[in-house]
C-alpha cells in the first residue's frame, strides 16, 4: 500500500530519538533486567575530561547491579588525541570518539553527555586549561547537564586537589564538578537553558584507588574512614557475563585510542571518597535517598503493580505481563513529577514493546536527501504475541503528516505500507551541532542552547506510531533510517540524513608555495542530488591571483563527483591566508564540504562543515629528493613533504630491506611506529645500517610504553614523559652555528612562531654523549627540556630523534616547521650536493 500525504513543517524540536543502528531485539533475560531497572528511581552522574577516562567497571556496576540511571559526562570529545585506526584528527577524531563513547554506553548501560569544551591537547595545569576552555562557559555546561539529568550521586574520576601533578584537563574536570555541585541548586545561578529548574544532588564522590596514593602499600595504610568500598565483581546470570566482562566490552569500543580490553571475572573492589553533600552513614552511595516508586507523588500504586510484574515474570511468555504493564503505563502517565514521568514512560514503553515482540520500523529509499527532494518511506509494524494490538495511525515529524488508518496487528502477521514525503525549504540539515559554527581553540560555538550537553544532533525525521493495547493508546517514536543488504555482511543500517545539494572540498587542507610558481588547486564537487548545474569560484586573500575566476559545472546523478582545477599564483612575499569555495546553484550559494566517516564499530557519520584550505607562501630550500616514510600510528607528514617538492615513498614493513632502502636520501619513521609495528624489531637493524652507510634517519615521537624494539637508537636514548604544551613557549637555540639550524635554511626564533597545540611531547631525558641537543624549551615555570631535537653522527650518516610535533605543525601549514624539517632531511648533504631551491 502506498500513500502520498501533504504536510507542513512543525516548529517543535524533538530531542528524544534513538539513533540509527540495528534495532534492539531483547531476550527474556534482558526484559527482566529492564523491569528491575524500571523499579529503581535513582541516578548517578560520572564526570571526567575525555572519552576513555571513564571507569567502565563502575558505570556498569551502577547501571547493571544497582539498576540506577547512570550517565557519563565527558567534558571534551577527545579531539586533541591521536587516532590509531585512520587519518582523522582534530574535529573529525572528536566525531569518531563521540560515537565510540555512545557505543561504549550501549555495552555498559549508561547514557552520554558532553560540554562545549574542545580538547586542545595536553595541559599541565588546570589554570591553563580553564583559561583556554573559558571556565565560566564550561562550568555553565556542567551545571546544565546536572540540572537536565538530575543525579542523586555525582562521581568524579579525578582528584580536584592535585593541580599541576597530572593532565590539567583531568584536574579541571574534577574542579568544575566540585563547583557545579553547589551551583546546580542555586536559584540565582543561571545557565543558557530555557525554563530550567534547579537541582541539588545528594552527594559527591571521588573514584579513588591505590594509584592516586602512589602505591598499593600507601593505600593499604591510608585512613579509609571517608571511603566507601564497593564490591563490583557481580556475575549477571541473565546476561551470562560478569561486571568486569561488560566493562571490558565497553572499554574496547575506544578503538581509535587502542584501548581493547580483556574481561575480568571474580571479586573486584572500587572505592569512592566522600567529598560533599550528606555523608552516607551506612556506606551506601544512595543512603537516605528513596529509590522506590514512593519517591514520587502517586508512585506507591505503581510500585506495588510493578513489583508484581517483576515477581510474576514468565521468561517463557513475557507477554503475560502486558495487562499489568499497560495499567502501570496509564498510572505513570498521570504522575505530576515530569522528570521521572518522562524517564519511566520511555522505559516502560520499551518493555511493553519487547514483551509483545512489537517491531516498528521506518526505512527511507535512500541514505540521504536534500531540500525539496521527495523520498519514499517504507513502514513495517508487526505484533509477535497473542496480545490484541491495533495500529491506530502514525504521523511523521517534524512534519504534520498523519495516517489514521486503524489496522489490527495480528500475531506474527507483518503490516507494511509506504508514503512519499518532500523535504521543505526550512528543514534543518544534518551536521554535528558543535561543528556548524567556527569555534575557538578551547571552545565549540553552539548557537542553540537546548543542544548543549547532548552527545549528537537530534535527527530531522521520525515517525510517531499510535499503538492501542488493551484499550490504552501508547505512542512509539522511531527515527527514519536507511538499510540495505550487503552480500557479505548482510543487513546494514545507516542514518537517514538531510544534506546540502552539493559538497565542495579541496584536495589538500594546506597548499604550500615554496616560490613564485603558480600551482593547481583542485576542488572536488560531489552531487548530493540528481541534476545539478551551477558555477564555482574561490574566495582568496588580497595579492593572490586565481584563474579562471569561475567554472561552470553540471552533475547529472546523485553521488557523481567532478574535479575542477584553478591555477593559483602566490604573492611574492611571505604570506598566509584562507581560501574558500563558493558554489552558486540558481539563487542559492554553498560553501560546505561533506566528510564521510565509516568504521564498522560505530554508525556511519556524515560531517557537513565549512569548506576551506590554508595557503602559505614561504621561502624554503632543500637538499635530497627521495624520501622513504614508515607509517606508525598514522600521520599526514608524507603529504606535507610532497607539497614542498620531495618524492616520498611510503614503505610497508616487508619493504624495509637493505636493497630497497639503499637509495633513499633519508628515511623518516612516523609517529609511534616502534609502538605499533610488530616487525620493527626485525627491520630496525636495516635502518641503522642505512645510517651507517651514509643515510639520514629521522625518528619522530614515541611513547616509552609498549615499545616493540629493545632500543630506539644506535646509541643509548631514554624516553620520558617530558612535554611542552605551550605552543608559544620560548625556544633557545643551543648552538646557533649547528648545521641543522643554518643550511639550507637559516633557522631563527621566528620559525617557532605560529605553532599549534603544543611544541612537542615525550622528549628523551637521558642520552648518549654522541647525541647533540639542538634546542632548549620549557613551559612557563618549569625546568628546561633539552631533548626535543637530538642529532647524532653514526657511521657516515645521521640519526635524528625528535619529539617536536611535526605531525601537527606540517599539516597546519606552519612555515618554520617546514624549514626546520627540510634542514633535518638535508643534514650531511649540504657540502656535496647542489642546493635545491623550490
Amino acid at each position: 500500500m502506498k500513500r502520498r500525504i501533504a504536510f507542513t513543517l512543525l516548529f517543535t524540536f524533538f530531542l528524544n530519538f534513538n539513533f540509527a543502528q540495528a534495532p534492539k531485539k531483547p531476550t527474556a533475560g534482558e526484559i527482566y533486567d529492564a523491569i528491575e531497572k524500571l523499579n529503581f528511581l535513582g541516578s548517578v552522574l560520572y564526570i571526567a575530561a575525555h572519552p576513555d577516562d571513564e571507569n567502565t567497571r563502575l558505570i556498569s556496576y551502577f547501571a547493571n547491579d544497582v539498576k540506577a540511571r547512570t550517565a557519563y559526562l565527558s567534558i571534551t570529545r577527545g579531539d586533541g588525541g591521536q587516532n590509531l585506526i585512520g587519518p582523522e584528527i582534530s574535529e573529525f577524531l572528536g566525531v569518531i570518539r563521540t560515537q565510540e563513547l555512545l557505543a561504549a554506553r550501549k555495552k555498559d548501560g549508561g547514557e552520554q553527555f558532553f560540554t562545549r569544551a574542545n580538547d586542545f591537547g595536553y595541559s599541565k595545569h588546570p589554570d591553563e586549561t580553564l583559561k583556554i576552555w573559558s571556565k565560566n562557559e564550561v562550568l555553565s555546561d556542567v551545571v546544565t547537564v546536572i540540572r537536565k539529568f538530575k543525579p542523586d550521586v555525582i562521581v568524579n574520576r579525578f582528584n580536584h586537589s592535585t593541580a599541576g601533578s597530572t593532565h590539567g584537563h583531568h584536574t579541571a574536570s574534577a574542579m568544575l564538578s566540585l563547583e557545579a555541585f553547589d551551583l546546580a541548586g542555586d536559584k540565582n545561578y543561571k545557565t543558557l537553558l530555557k525554563n530550567e529548574s534547579i537541582w541539588k544532588p545528594k552527594r559527591l564522590f571521588f573514584n579513588t584507588s591505590w594509584w592516586f596514593y602512589g602505591s598499593q602499600e600507601n593505600f593499604d595504610k591510608a585512613d579509609k574512614t571517608n571511603l566507601l568500598e564497593l564490591e563490583i565483581g557481580t556475575f549477571y546470570k541473565q546476561k551470562g557475563l560478569s561486571n568486569g566482562e561488560i566493562a571490558s566490552l565497553s572499554r574496547s569500543q575506544h578503538q581509535s585510542q587502542g584501548f581493547g580490553s580483556t574481561g575480568s571475572r571474580g571479586s573486584e573492589t572500587e572505592y569512592l571518597e566522600f567529598l560533599k553533600g550528606e555523608f552516607p552513614i551506612n556506606k551506601n552511595p544512595f543512603y537516605g535517598i528513596d529509590t522506590t516508586w514512593n519517591r514520587v507523588d502517586g508512585g506507591n500504586a505503581i510500585g506495588v503493580l510493578l513489583q508484581q510484574v517483576q515477581k510474576e515474570f514468565n521468561f517463557l511468555n513475557p507477554s503475560a505481563s502486558i495487562p499489568k504493564l499497560v495499567k502501570a503505563y496509564s498510572l505513570i502517565e498521570n504522575l505530576k513529577d515530569e522528570h521521572w514521568k518522562k524517564i519511566k514512560l520511555e522505559e516502560i514503553k520499551n518493555i511493553i514493546a519487547a514483551c509483545t515482540g512489537l517491531y516498528l520500523e521506518v526505512v527511507a529509499d535512500n541514505s540521504s536527501t536534500t531540500i525539496n527532494s521527495t523520498n519514499l518511506l517504507k513502514i513495517e509494524a508487526i505484533n509477535r504475541s497473542d496480545v490484541p494490538i491495533n495500529l491506530k495511525g502514525f504521523s511523521v515529524y517534524p512534519f504534520i503528516l498523519e495516517d489514521r488508518n486503524d489496522v489490527l496487528l495480528k500475531n506474527n502477521e507483518s503490516y507494511k505500507t509506504s508514503i512519499e514525503t518532500t523535504i521543505p525549504n526550512n528543514a534543518k540539515k544534518t551536521a554535528p551541532y558543535w561543528l556548524i559554527e567556527k569555534g575557538t581553540i578551547g571552545m565549540y560555538n553552539v548557537r542553540d542552547s537546548e543542544l548543549i550537553g547532548l552527545a549528537e544532533t537530534p535527527k530531522q525525521m521520525s515517525v510517531n506510531f499510535i499503538i492501542e493495547i488493551l484499550a490504552t493508546q501508547i505512542p512509539f517514536t522511531k527515527e527514519v533510517i536507511y538499510k540495505y543488504n550487503d552480500p557479505v555482511k548482510g543487513e546494514i543500517y545507516k542514518p537517514f540524513e538531510v544534506l546540502p545539494q552539493i559538497s565542495a572540498s579541496f584536495n589538500e587542507e594546506v597548499y604550500i608555495f615554496a616560490d613564485n610558481s603558480a600551482q593547481i588547486v583542485k576542488v572536488k564537487l560531489k552531487a548530493l542530488k540528481d541534476n545539478i548545474q551551477g558555477l564555482i569560484s574561490l574566495k582568496i586573500p588580497t595579492n593572490w591571483k586565481i584563474s579562471p575566476t569561475s567554472i561552470s559545472f553540471e552533475l547529472t546523478k546523485k553521488g557523481e563527483e567532478k574535479w575542477v582545477d584553478f591555477l593559483m599564483t602566490p604573492t611574492t612575499m611571505k604570506s598566509e591566508g584562507i581560501i574558500k569555495p563558493e558554489v552558486s546553484i540558481g539563487l542559492e550559494k554553498f560553501s560546505n564540504k561533506l566528510v564521510e566517516i565509516n568504521y564498522e564499530h560505530i554508525p556511519f557519520q556524515s560531517v557537513v562543515m565549512p569548506s576551506e584550505a590554508k595557503i602559505v607562501r614561504l621561502n624554503i630550500r632543500r637538499k635530497g629528493q627521495l624520501i622513504g616514510y614508515i607509517q606508525g600510528a598514522g600521520d599526514a607528514v608524507p603529504t606535507s613533504l610532497r607539497q614542498i617538492g620531495y618524492t616520498v615513498v611510503e614503505l610497508n614493513e616487508d619493504e624495509i630491506t637493505p636493497e630497497k632502502i639503499a637509495n633513499f636520501d633519508a628515511i623518516i619513521v612516523g609517529i609511534r611506529t616502534y609502538n605499533t609495528s610488530d616487525k620493527a624489531t626485525f627491520y630496525q637493524k636495516h635502518l641503522h645500517n642505512f645510517v651507517a652507510n651514509g643515510g639520514n634517519l629521522i625518528v619522530q615521537y614515541h611513547t616509552n610504553s609498549r615499545l616493540k624494539v629493545d632500543a630506539l637508537a644506535p646509541y643509548s636514548l631514554k624516553l620520558s614523559r617530558d612535554r611542552v604544551t605551550e605552543e608559544d613557549s620560548e625556544v633557545i637555540l643551543n648552538n646557533p652555528s649547528h648545521e641543522i639550524l643554518n643550511v639550507p635554511n637559516k633557522i631563527s626564533i621566528t620559525d617557532f612562531e605560529g605553532w599549534v597545540q603544543e611544541r612537542g611531547l615525550y622528549f628523551p631525558d637521558e642520552w648518549d654523549a654522541n647525541f647533540e641537543s639542538v634546542l632548549t624549551l620549557n613551559d612557563q615555570g618549569e625546568s628546561e627540556k633539552r631533548g626535543s631535537l637530538l642529532v647524532a653522527k653514526y657511521g657516515k650518516g645521521y640519526y635524528i630523534y625528535t619529539g617536536l610535533s611535526f605531525f601537527r605543525e606540517l599539516p597546519a601549514g606552519v612555515s618554520g616547521a617546514y624549514r626546520l624539517f627540510a634542514n633535518m632531511i638535508s643534514i650531511g648533504k649540504n657540502n656535496n650536493e647542489k642546493l635545491l631551491k623550490n
